[in-house]
């Protein structure tokens, strides 16, 4: 799981905790700070937990940063991710700090829960249907950036993407590592959903095998849907598939929610999580939620089909996410064949 679950001698409640840490992937030590603490309580969120009781911070500070470089970043990476923890109504309570070759950021997350607070990630049935809150492809999009300074690997792309687009990517992966999955989290509920885990390390298909594994039923997942941050798709192919991205394996970091939900409940899930992410400034510029893929009667086992649909999600501000936001298409529905 996602989370340690420890029924505590209190009545009814349960201690649930959970613990992440990382090494820097973005330029801007602020932004860092909160993308490590979106990452931590994701765990949380995955279990539809929407509080927090109290978070650590845990802070590696390298010993090859001089007194003026450590002065200016490290402050930033601590209020980044206190500012993150606060959006998620917590706060930062201590923790600790060690001196190390390199920058390391992360933290634990730990609340008090009642039964009807989480979401146990065991639940799915055949028929339900496979959702994703976030776009994959922040791996990609965060090492094309990286490329721009690079010729021999920039030489390698460069005909399926402009330096603008990859520019662009890359903000929209930051943007999207440091949103809280929180509003899906609260969704979860709402919507009654099965299970649910977030998109980190190992890719969409291994967490998706991982949950998979987990459920009671005897059940299979089959995921017809990409969601890729757009031309990502292109860069990976360019490279020779070198991040797997298609084939599900592609790191992410703070991903979306993985969430098993009733049918007839989908779609009302990724409407609600459109509209608020558009009124909260965006989570990602399509909306907030695809429609991936079943759940279907098998051996606990997930895949993704020959040919997958690849949903290219424009970068909010992008010329494509404007014209985006002005239709109102509904949110795309799984191939059932």
């Amino acid at each position: 799981m996602d989370c340690c679950v420890i029924p505590l001698r209190h009545g009814g409640l349960s201690l649930v905790q959970t613990t992440d840490f990382f090494y820097p992937l973005v330029e801007d030590p602020y932004m860092m700070g909160r993308i490590a603490c979106a990452n931590v309580l994701s765990d949380l969120y995955a279990m539809g937990i929407t509080e927090c009781d109290n978070m650590l911070m845990l802070l590696s500070v390298s010993q090859k940063m001089n007194d003026k470089d450590r002065e200016r970043v490290m402050p930033l990476m601590i209020q980044g991710f206190r500012d993150a923890a606060e959006e998620g109504g917590t706060s930062v309570t201590g923790g600790q700090t060690v001196i190390n070759p390199w920058i390391i950021v992360g933290g634990v997350a730990s609340v008090v829960c009642q039964p009807n607070e989480f979401i146990m990630p065991d639940g799915a049935v055949p028929g339900d249907v496979l959702v994703l809150t976030k776009p994959l492809g922040t791996q990609v999009a965060v090492n094309a950036h990286q490329w721009l300074d690079q010729p021999e690997r920039w030489n390698k792309i460069k005909l399926v993407v402009t330096k603008e687009e990859v520019k662009e990517a890359y903000q929209e992966a930051m943007f999207s590592m440091a949103t809280l999955n929180r509003t899906a989290a609260g969704l979860m509920h709402k919507f009654q959903a099965h299970a649910a885990t977030d998109v980190t390390g190992f890719g969409l298909l291994g967490h998706a095998n991982n949950l998979a594994a987990q459920q009671r039923n005897e059940v299979a997942f089959v995921i017809h849907n990409l969601p890729i941050i757009a031309k990502m798709t292109a860069i990976s192919k360019a490279c020779g598939n070198v991040f797997n991205l298609v084939q599900g394996t592609s790191a992410e970091t703070s991903g979306g929610l993985l969430v098993c939900l009733p049918r007839e409940q989908a779609a009302k899930f990724c409407s609600e999580m459109k509209s608020q992410s558009s009124t909260a400034g965006g989570q990602g510029a399509a909306g907030g939620a695809w429609i991936i893929g079943i759940v279907e009667k098998g051996d606990r086992r997930a895949r993704i089909i020959d040919k997958p649909r690849i949903i290219e999600v424009p970068p909010r501000g992008s010329q494509a996410a404007n014209q985006d936001n002005i239709s109102t298409s509904p949110a795309p529905s799984p191939n059932l064949s």
